[in-house]
């Protein structure tokens, strides 16, 4: 592994799940290793995670992730979020079908996934996409980012 790897705390104690789903969504994906916690009859710090992910190294599309499962104390926010630089429409409604689950948090092309994890959805031009107030304005009214829609306002 080299360069800048994130790390993700799954806090519900489902990181495994929430690799196996993201291997199903994201091409070129796989797991390089998986430890789990010991037995807790072996050691007390280890009381009810028996059986989870202690670490977990995964690619999706090529991009390492490191993942465990490390209790409640800390949930994911909208501060961090992953970027999907996608080719066309097709790609942005491929992955906004598969992870947005929070309707709510929709906006701008960002999605919230079943698992908390926050991802922009995005046109690899959007720079190219929203280059008038008029494009930026109507981006900002989207929740999922409609190219057409922004290169006819750029006409």
């Amino acid at each position: 592994m080299k360069g800048i790897v994130p790390s993700l705390w799954f806090a519900d104690n489902n990181c495994e799940e929430a690799i196996g789903y993201y291997m199903e969504v994201f091409p070129n994906s796989w797991v390089e290793e998986m430890r789990k916690y010991p037995d807790e009859a072996l050691d007390s710090h280890f009381e009810g995670m028996a059986g989870k992910v202690i670490t977990a190294v995964f690619y999706l599309n090529g991009q390492p992730f490191i993942a465990l499962d490390g209790g409640p104390y800390f949930r994911f926010n909208e501060a961090i979020s992953f970027t999907i630089e996608c080719e066309d429409q097709k790609e942005i409604d491929y992955y906004w079908d598969k992870l947005s689950h929070v309707p709510e948090a929709e906006q701008c092309g960002w999605v919230k996934d079943r698992f908390g994890l926050s991802w922009q959805i995005l046109p690899r031009n959007m720079n190219e996409l929203i280059r008038s107030d008029a494009q930026i304005q109507a981006m900002m009214k989207m929740k999922k980012i409609d190219i057409e829609k922004l290169r006819n306002i750029g006409s």
